[in-house]
């Protein structure tokens, strides 16, 4: 069993920048793709970026690409999500999920899921 656990959410102006952090339990971390997804009020969940075992493929959504920056540290099992230039529309839960066993955009992938981050931005 994979607990995940995110960090660095909070309330930010527009322009702003936040960095989220996802601390892995486990020690198969470094064999997992990971990936970001958010939720907001009234909306379904959505992919935001994803990160490949190694570090070496990541995806953005359309909405966050040149914006949001994923990486991973293996060794203190954790991955971050950059996120800068943020806009009201970036307001949401913020959830890291482990483990996918497919499209790492897709959230039915995923094995293993956190507990959300409140990102709220503000106009």
């Amino acid at each position: 069993q994979v607990q995940l656990v995110e960090s660095g959410g909070g309330l930010v102006q527009a322009g702003g920048s936040l960095r989220l952090s996802c601390a892995a339990s486990g020690s198969t971390f470094s064999t997992y793709t990971m990936g970001w997804f958010r939720q907001a009020p009234g909306k379904e969940r959505e992919f935001v970026s994803s990160i490949s075992w190694s570090g070496g493929r990541t995806y953005y959504a359309d909405s966050v690409k040149g914006r949001f920056t994923i990486s991973r540290d293996n060794a203190k099992n954790t991955v971050y999500l950059q996120m800068n230039s943020l806009k009201p529309e970036d307001t949401a839960v913020y959830y890291c999920a482990a483990d996918s066993v497919g499209d790492p955009r897709r959230a039915t992938t995923y094995m293993y899921w956190g507990q959300g981050t409140q990102v709220t931005v503000s106009s």
